[in-house]
């Protein structure tokens, strides 16, 4: 019986899986199938084939759905995050770059048996970077990809490796072996800047002051804000992101100059953020109570960041600026959330 051609998902049940879940359904060019630690959320299970629970370590699931299914393209989606990996640095090394690993692996594996190149979709972060201090920062002006800063979180470590071992299982891959192996995997990445969504909570991110602003306020609970008012950094509302995924994959190959895109969508301070959400909920309690250590951590990453590689090359172009994306979709549907 031969196999059957899909797109693999991994991390499925994250905020990100859901809509891109939604969004290649839609496309109907390919069948999903999902992996995930967690059980899918029963309303996307019709849109997709197969939902596989279980952990991207795990060479056996991972041979099971290399016999099982011919995969062309994956979205790697599973991650520890920012917050959490500063608090589980082991754990967040071993999913972020051991799983990005056997997944690159696995992906090499399902090129070479079905004779083409695997599209190998990844999303990073400005994590990636990391300023030395504020004043490097301030200074810095829009941040192109080609800017080398050591990165300060373990999720910024994990994720610009991952991004190196990308570009080396695209390009180099057994670069030396007796009898060369031919990469098969098509490594493309985004550096993804801070996101935004309606749809969840907030999971206490570094960067979800934001969002957590507009809840407490849409919920008529007090928020202390855990940055300065000045903190700048770039932000995106998530069904943007879920497009630049998507305009990612679709992209021909000979349109790409490079591995690794850098996207922007807006870049608020904190205080910015605090006046559109008065504006929006007049009688919010929004005051300000600086976590210094998380303050370390976003004064590391850029305040803007130089986009236009992917805007060139595959036409990314935000549909939400800093005013769309608070008026006509994050606070209407927060504001609904909460009645």
């Amino acid at each position: 019986m031969s196999r059957k051609p899909v797109i693999l998902i991994t991390g499925a049940s994250g905020e990100m899986g859901h809509g891109l879940i939604e969004r290649l359904a839609g496309m109907a060019e390919r069948p999903v199938i999902a992996l995930d630690l967690s059980p899918l959320d029963s309303s996307l299970l019709p849109y997709i084939r197969q939902h596989y629970v279980g952990s991207i370590l795990d060479p056996q699931l991972l041979d099971r759905i290399l016999a099982e299914y011919e995969i062309d393209m994956i979205f790697h989606l599973a991650a520890v995050l920012s917050t959490r990996g500063e608090f589980a640095p082991v754990t967040a090394h071993k999913v972020n770059v051991e799983g990005t690993l056997a997944m690159l692996e696995f992906a090499q594996r399902q090129g070479e048996s079905h004779g083409r190149a695997v599209a190998f979709l990844y999303p990073s972060s400005i994590a990636a970077y990391g300023f030395p201090t504020l004043a490097a920062k301030n200074s810095a002006g829009r941040v192109s990809e080609a800017t080398s800063n050591p990165p300060t979180t373990m999720y910024g470590c994990n994720k610009l490796y991952g991004e190196l071992l990308g570009a080396y299982h695209s390009a180099h891959y057994k670069q030396l072996a007796v009898d060369p192996v031919k990469a098969k995997v098509d490594f493309r990445c985004i550096r993804f800047p801070g996101l935004i969504s309606a749809v969840t909570l907030p999971s206490g991110g570094t960067s979800d002051f934001a969002p957590e602003m507009i809840h407490a306020a849409a919920g008529g609970v007090p928020y202390a804000c855990f940055v300065r008012p000045d903190t700048r950094i770039p932000f995106m509302v998530m069904p943007d992101a879920i497009d630049a995924l998507v305009k990612l994959s679709l992209a021909p190959s000979a349109t790409l100059t490079r591995r690794v895109y850098n996207i922007d969508a807006f870049s608020p301070t904190a205080d910015e953020v605090r006046e559109i959400v008065l504006t929006a909920f007049p009688g919010a309690n929004i005051s300000y109570r600086v976590d210094e250590r998380r303050q370390r951590i976003v004064d590391s990453w850029p305040a803007e960041v130089d986009d236009s590689a992917a805007r060139r090359d595959w036409g990314h172009a935000p549909r939400y600026d800093l005013t769309r994306a608070f008026d006509d979709y994050l606070i209407p549907t927060i504001r609904r959330r909460y009645g």
